[in-house]
């Protein structure tokens, strides 16, 4: 075998293991958005993708590295839910506050996440990693808007996503009741350098419903 030839074969091989790989995520999306996690089983995503119920292990090592990957799919669908949102705020500081508020609610409302808040710390990177290019670009721009005053925009959402991870599995632990979520806002936007009244108003303001989540995870496995 020449080294082109062998480039190609090994060029086939990966986009083949990347194509197996986004299967069983969609799967494992459908699956556990109906079922949540706990119920779904490996062996029923692997049919749903089409492979073997072995094979699932080649790429995941635990039904939980799978749903964390599910898990980040479903914060991307989130955040592009809410920018869909967004996108008519005139203010850039109500964007980001509508965003905290409505990724509260999903952590301690949407079994997919509420099943996996346990392990914190990796909810919390993963959140970081999803959600954090469209944080991080609202932080920005209320800051140039002179809206906020974050000096590092990075650091502060990568707090933020650790704060709600731990209080939404507090609140999901029945530590707290669902009524602390309007007061945890108000400090999560009292960490951008606002004053304690201008994020109660930001966190009152009218939230308009999201969009249906999104197909798009579906149509491949119809």
């Amino acid at each position: 075998m020449t080294v082109a030839t062998a480039v190609k074969v090994k060029g086939r091989v990966a986009q083949r293991q990347e194509r197996n790989r986004e299967a069983l995520v969609l799967a494992g999306y459908k699956v556990m958005s109906k079922k949540g996690i706990d119920s779904a089983t490996m062996q029923e995503i692997a049919e749903l993708a089409d492979m073997g119920s072995g094979t699932v292990y080649s790429y995941f090592k635990s039904k939980d590295e799978l749903a964390i990957a599910v898990l980040e799919r479903a914060m991307l669908n989130l955040a592009l839910r809410i920018e869909a949102v967004t996108d008519d705020f005139e203010d850039p500081a109500q964007v980001y506050a509508f965003g905290i508020r409505t990724v509260i609610e999903a952590a301690t409302t949407d079994l997919r996440w509420k099943q996996l808040l346990y392990r914190s710390e990796v909810i919390a990177n993963a959140m970081f990693n999803a959600m954090g290019p469209f944080a991080i670009r609202d932080l920005e721009n209320a800051t140039r808007a002179g809206r906020f005053k974050v000096a590092d925009a990075r650091l502060t959402f990568n707090m933020a996503a650790h704060a709600i991870v731990g209080i939404s599995l507090a609140i999901t632990q029945r530590i707290f009741s669902d009524s602390v979520k309007d007061e945890a806002v108000i400090r999560l936007l009292c960490m951008t350098g606002i004053a304690e009244a201008e994020a109660i108003a930001l966190a009152n303001r009218p939230r308009p419903p999201l969009p249906p989540e999104s197909s798009v995870m579906y149509n491949k496995l119809k």
